[in-house]
């Protein structure tokens, strides 16, 4: 079920206007350092434990990852208060005339299709939930590391589901909260999000996301942000 909205009879402009790239930005970074201090524990933990019973750490090579991780992080700022939660694409593909073909986004170059998840999240592709205060639904934005066309939407799959998110360069948004609350719900029922998207040069690209984990941290989140 496709589900589709006119930009022009919600608040999609201010939506726009008001999250504001500075702010973006800051949570780009907030991410990389993030993803920055998890390496460096994980190695200071591995050293730890090598030294510690190398014996062992050979044998259990397979199980250096103790704790299973969901595919979502929790996250609050202040002034103005926000809390929202991420996750990077688990794979991607990149198709021009039905053809697979290189593609740059951000910094980062890849093949028709990547499936290491370390990879893209690297490459700043992201999709988001953010809670704030007084509002019961978090708004879903999108980010795939590239500028979209101009004018061009950006189709989200999740099961029988099918939205549609606006694009202001690189960001994608639901065009009302009411969409915010239907894709929020789907993506609260779902496994995966499957999101496409056309670059400048004609380039489509589809996201994988997993949802594995999506409902207990957008709970996380949004009590957080009531307290």
């Amino acid at each position: 079920m496709l589900i589709q909205t006119d930009p022009t009879q919600h608040q999609w402009g201010s939506r726009v206007r008001s999250a504001g790239m500075l702010r973006r930005k800051q949570r780009l970074e907030i991410i990389r350092h993030m993803r920055a201090l998890r390496r460096a524990t994980r190695l200071a933990l591995a050293t730890a434990v090598i030294a510690a019973a190398p014996v062992a750490a050979e044998e259990d090579a397979s199980d250096s990852r103790v704790a299973v991780e969901t595919a979502w992080s929790v996250f609050v700022e202040d002034e103005p208060r926000e809390c929202w939660v991420v996750s990077g694409s688990r794979s991607a593909t990149h198709r021009r005339n039905n053809q697979g073909v290189n593609a740059n986004r951000g910094s980062c170059s890849f093949g028709a299709n990547v499936t290491d998840p370390e990879t893209l999240a690297e490459c700043q592709i992201y999709l988001f939930a953010t809670f704030r205060p007084g509002n019961d639904e978090p708004e879903i934005s999108y980010t795939a590391g590239y500028p979209y066309a101009d004018g061009s939407t950006v189709s989200m799959t999740i099961g029988s589901d099918e939205f549609e998110l606006f694009t202001d360069g690189s960001w994608a948004w639901a065009a009302s909260p009411e969409d915010d609350a239907r894709i929020s719900a789907a993506m609260r029922r779902g496994a995966e999000a499957v999101l496409e998207s056309r670059s400048g040069r004609g380039t489509v690209v589809t996201d994988t996301f997993s949802l594995f984990g999506f409902t207990a941290a957008s709970e996380e989140a949004q009590r957080r942000c009531a307290e």
